[in-house]
């Protein structure tokens, strides 16, 4: 086992792998890394099925069959993704037992093209989550402004939510508003709150990569002190709202019925600038009660290299604060470049899920064809790095 992934645990941080695929499955690599580097719990998206199912044959042999049944392409990828996540929820169903469901979690994300379409966000979200059939699943929701509405109906209805794409200070505080409208409705209706569990993921290197690009647009002392701040400054006053907004009597009347924390969740912990550690998304951000999701490479480097020194979140939201104000003062407008990275991230996933379609639609015709390898047509790598 890896100590220093161990030691990251040991300081209050889940680690959840932003990865899955069959093969991690089938070959006992999922399992491996539960075992040996302390993963407990796995992250999804459109992008990562996108890049599972460009390679490889793991899929053939139900696309086949699926064919067979001429089952059509929306069908297929639900089928393809839904057995996945299932069968990950299994091999994570000890994890999630002996951590009373706080981890061994896999997420399961709605069609990106529902973000705007709260009705439609809602319907799927229920539809994925009786098909899983698990209990250690978490449905995706993104927060756009529609998808505030369907956390707070999923919470309501029992089913425990992932809430994505969260950039901004504001809108983390509108996701939190109704994770909380959702348990008082779910308690309403009868459902045991310590059975529901939510995260939501705050998504950290993209600000950098935004934030970076325009303080190199204006290339002055000032603004090249203030390189690669951004994002681990935004995510330390996310974990400041956390706090101020799971306290007080609102949510103590709701932790007396048994209600669970939402969780922050750090995502896009991949270090994009080569110039920057390849841990620094991990080890600037260790703090109790929190969840990391990265890619296996960014955990890799971690388990080699990385280090714990200690809390490095609690008690910086001051100093937090004063960068956010530094980049106001070089005229770099806050809610513009959350508003940039919400549209940005819905509009990758949109094309990660248009690559899924005609990856699985290629497939699809291939075997009704009766070619004997439909993945052989397979399109070409999918950049992962645009994943959480």
């Amino acid at each position: 086992m890896s100590e220093r992934l161990k030691a990251l645990a040991d300081a209050g941080v889940s680690i959840w792998l932003d990865d899955l695929s069959r093969d991690r499955i089938n070959t006992g690599n999922l399992a491996d890394l539960i075992e040996n580097s302390n993963v407990v719990g796995v992250t999804t998206n459109p992008t990562i099925f996108a890049a599972a199912l460009s390679k490889g044959n793991a899929y053939d042999d139900q696309i086949r069959e699926l064919a067979e049944r001429d089952s059509d392409v929306a069908d297929t990828i639900k089928a393809l993704t839904t057995d996945d996540v299932r069968n990950a929820c299994d091999v994570l169903a000890p994890v999630y037992e002996a951590s009373n469901g706080f981890d061994g979690r896999v997420s399961i994300e709605v069609e990106p093209g529902l973000a705007m379409d709260t009705d439609a966000t809602i319907a799927q979200a229920a539809d994925l989550f009786k098909i899983v059939d698990r209990p250690n699943v978490l449905i995706k929701i993104p927060a756009t402004k529609p998808g505030l509405p369907a956390i707070t109906a999923s919470i309501a209805e029992g089913i425990s939510v992932n809430v994505t794409l969260i950039f901004s200070l504001d809108r983390y505080r509108g996701v939190i508003d109704a994770y909380l409208s959702g348990l008082e409705q779910a308690a309403a209706n009868g459902h045991d709150l310590s059975k529901i569990h939510s995260v939501a993921s705050f998504f950290v290197s993209r600000v950098d990569t935004e934030v970076d690009k325009r303080l190199k647009a204006i290339d002055s002392d000032e603004a090249r002190s203030l390189k690669s701040q951004a994002a681990i400054a935004n995510a330390r006053l996310a974990y400041a709202v956390f706090e101020e907004q799971f306290a007080g009597d609102r949510w103590e009347a709701l932790a007396a019925k048994g209600a669970n924390k939402q969780r922050p969740l750090w995502a896009s912990t991949g270090v994009k600038d080569p110039d920057l550690p390849d841990t620094l998304y991990i080890t600037e951000l260790v703090v109790a009660d929190t969840v990391n999701t990265m890619p296996e490479k960014t955990m890799q480097a971690f388990a080699d290299h990385g280090e714990i020194e200690g809390d490095k979140v609690s008690g910086t939201a001051d100093q937090a604060q004063s960068v956010l104000d530094r980049l106001a003062a070089l005229g770099i407008d806050y809610d513009d470049v959350v508003e940039v990275l919400e549209s940005e991230g819905v509009d990758k996933f949109d094309k990660s899920w248009s690559e899924l379609v005609e990856t699985v639609q290629t497939a699809l015709d291939d075997a009704k064809k009766g070619k004997p390898d439909p993945g052989g047509s397979k399109a070409g790598d999918i950049d992962t790095g645009q994943s959480e």
